[in-house]
């Protein structure tokens, strides 16, 4: 009788004992140190796009509250409490920079003088009020390579109701 040699097909060991789940620990310890940051980056780049949707919505309800009459367009006062009621965050960092308005004729769009009621001869004078607002914006992350605090400017532009 012949002695044949007896062979284990798929029974191959691809690690030794002890390394079975090395991989596995690898990947997460890799992925942890990779994801976290990318998340906590995606999250702080979210937060500061909201600031600055938040500022220029300040900026819109201040020339909205403006652009009323002729009256609330000179009132600062109450275009910047109307851009604070607006503001989701921290009202109390958000300020009015300018409010600023601009008299032309409705025919040509030429600027005009806003204090001469016959300053357009045959057409009506319009007033464009401009409202630029500007709040400090403070990531929950601090990185040494980047400010702690950010400055976001808001600007809105509307006619001013006759």
């Amino acid at each position: 009788m012949m002695n044949r040699k007896r062979e284990n097909r798929g029974t191959m060991r691809t690690h030794r004992d002890g390394e079975a789940g090395q991989a596995l620990v690898e990947l997460a310890l890799t992925m942890t140190l990779i994801l976290i940051p990318l998340l906590i980056g995606a999250a702080e780049f979210a937060r500061a796009a909201y600031a600055y949707i938040e500022v220029s919505n300040a900026a819109r309800a201040a020339v909205a509250y403006g652009a009323q009459t002729h009256a609330t367009a000179l009132d600062s006062a109450g275009m910047l409490t109307a851009a604070r009621n607006d503001y989701a965050f921290d009202p109390t960092k958000l300020t009015l920079v300018t409010s600023s308005y601009v008299c032309s004729c409705s025919d040509t769009g030429l600027s005009a003088s806003c204090t001469s009621g016959t300053a357009c001869s045959g057409a009506h004078l319009e007033l464009t009020l401009t409202v630029q607002t500007t709040a400090t914006f403070d990531p929950g992350f601090y990185e040494p390579f980047l400010s702690r605090s950010f400055t976001i400017n808001g600007i809105a532009v509307q006619k001013v109701l006759q």
